[in-house]
């Protein structure tokens, strides 16, 4: 048992859970397993009172709607799929919240498609959204949108969808709760000998092969999605847990240092990953030129609001990547801008209490805000 187990879910600020659907479902009645749920968030609720922003992503929904329509043993045709999602994501939303209410949390629902993840305005929107959940205390609980999804636009497994999603809230941990407790050097069902790995600090082929087969985007299922998951995460900084799910109380154990898992390490941090990026990016989309005043607060760690940008060059959508330069045209730092040109340069000047009467909403206050800005 590595001893980061407990101190690294404890020290979580925001937290990403993944559940799968053998996990919550109980495969026999297909019915959900109500003590294993209750279990699950009075964990939640322990780490939500000590200030953890938690986000669940949770299968089952299909699971649940083909009990409820009585479908026979075997595969299902897309459309019966879709009709199951639909009438399932409700029984599982629904038991989300009555479990969580006792604890007088809030639950939000928010279905993605692969699509979401990978077009930038609606990645932005899901982004956006979701940290709106978070800052208003309440559990986003995220599952694929299988009632809309084909399978060009489908994550496919929710290890990947757990990652994109601990992704793009920029969370600094992510748990898979799965039916094996970790990454072992063979399969331990078949290889006595095999033994686990507590700490991953990077995904060498070494380790891909252990999985059972190459990590690609391509592969389905198992330790091979959970390792796509894993570069994923550790890529954006946020470290991540493969662990046993199956016994009751499982996320406590894990959170008191009583259970075994491996630990995917990364480098940096989720912030500092996303400014490599940002600085990284060998191509802006335009150029914001800042007064004075603005220098002086970017030089102290501040963020960009409209009134300190004199001029706004180029034609950038909301979300893309430009330049802050000062009078001379210097280049002062890169961020990922709030506003689209045209909207930036009705604000460019202005107040930021001005925004919602120049726009006609109510937008961001900052143009560039400081975790979306690398100072050159």
């Amino acid at each position: 048992m590595t001893p980061l187990t407990g101190v690294a879910l404890r020290e979580a600020r925001r937290l990403v859970v993944k559940i799968g659907s053998s996990i919550l479902v109980d495969e026999a009645q297909g019915e959900i397993r109500r003590d294993w749920l209750l279990a699950l968030t009075d964990d939640v609720a322990r780490l939500h009172k000590a200030g953890c922003e938690i986000v669940l992503v949770s299968s089952g929904a299909i699971r649940l709607g083909r009990t409820h329509f009585k479908l026979p043993a075997g595969p299902l045709k897309l459309e019966e799929s879709q009709a199951a999602a639909a009438t399932g994501q409700i029984q599982l939303a629904h038991a989300y919240q009555e479990a969580l209410a006792r604890h007088g949390i809030s639950v939000a629902q928010v279905l993605l498609t692969l699509d979401d993840s990978e077009e930038r305005r609606r990645y932005l929107n899901a982004r956006q959204t979701m940290r709106t959940l978070l800052g208003m205390k309440a559990v986003p609980v995220i599952n694929e949108n299988d009632t809309v999804a084909t399978d060009e636009i489908r994550f496919g497994d929710n290890d990947r969808l757990s990652a994109r999603v601990a992704e793009m809230i920029s969370a600094d941990t992510l748990v898979l709760l799965s039916d094996i407790d970790g990454l072992y050097t063979g399969d331990p069902r078949s290889d006595a000998a095999a033994v686990l790995i507590p700490e991953i600090r990077e995904i060498t082929p070494t380790i891909e092969a252990m999985a059972g087969a190459a990590a690609s985007e391509l592969s389905n299922g198992g330790m091979v999605t959970k390792l796509i998951a894993g570069r994923i995460a550790m890529a954006a900084g946020c470290r991540m847990a493969i662990a046993d799910g199956r016994g009751v109380g499982a996320l406590g154990k894990l959170m008191d240092g009583k259970a075994r898992c491996s630990w995917f390490l990364p480098e940096g941090s989720p912030l500092s990953a996303r400014k490599k990026w940002i600085k990284g990016s060998l191509k802006t989309a335009g150029a914001l030129t800042v007064d004075d005043g603005a220098v002086r607060a970017l030089s102290a760690g501040k963020s960009l609001l409209p009134a300190g940008v004199t001029s706004v060059d180029g034609e950038f959508r909301r979300g893309d990547v430009v330049d802050v330069k000062d009078r001379l045209g210097r280049l002062l730092a890169r961020g990922l801008v709030a506003y689209a040109a045209d909207d930036a340069r009705r604000i460019a000047g202005r107040k930021s209490a001005e925004i919602e009467h120049l726009l006609g909403f109510r937008g961001r206050d900052e143009m560039v805000h400081r975790d979306d800005l690398v100072v050159e």
